[in-house]
């Protein structure tokens, strides 16, 4: 996945990626120019190729879990109340939180987390679909995801390996 573009050019990655108890701060600067693309509220559905979306996702995907929390928890925010995508975005916060407690080498605590995710996840999948659109739940294989999650929770024991990526779940969409 590229890192998604801004009006002043790509989003930089930040400087380090925040693992609480080990590094000093969090670079609160890098997050903040992706949380600006942000808009106060999603009408209808949070589109697929949002930038700051795409970039949540990616942050997961490079290791920076913390800050992929922060950006998705912005986008969750600024989704419909009510909407599937809501559910969806809490899946991926659990998963990304259970990433970064897997790296903190908290395997109980990433399976609790995990655990959620896979309760958002069917929770997801009980609710109707809407007909086509270019949504976020639209393009996201939600049963790949549910089944990897499921098959991560049968294992005795997580270990820092066992994190899951998001972004590359994500179809590519072309534009339009």
């Amino acid at each position: 996945m590229s890192v998604p573009s801004n009006a002043s050019g790509p989003l930089p990655w930040p400087r380090w990626a925040y693992v609480p108890g080990e590094t000093g701060a969090v670079d609160y600067e890098t997050l903040a120019l992706a949380k600006a693309q942000v808009p106060s509220a999603f009408r209808g559905h949070v589109p697929a190729r949002h930038p700051a979306l795409r970039y949540g996702l990616a942050l997961n995907d490079r290791g920076y879990f913390w800050e992929s929390q922060e950006v998705l928890e912005a986008v969750w925010a600024a989704a419909p109340q009510g909407g599937r995508e809501r559910i969806l975005l809490r899946a991926c916060i659990h998963i990304a939180n259970a990433n970064l407690r897997l790296r903190m080498q908290r395997s109980h605590s990433a399976a609790r987390l995990f655990g959620d995710a896979l309760g958002e996840l069917r929770a997801l999948s009980a609710r109707k679909a809407a007909a086509g659109g270019d949504g976020l739940v639209e393009s996201f294989p939600v049963a790949a995801l549910t089944a990897l999650l499921q098959a991560k929770l049968d294992r005795p024991q997580l270990s820092k390996a066992d994190w899951i990526a998001l972004g590359a779940t994500v179809r590519s969409q072309p534009s339009a």
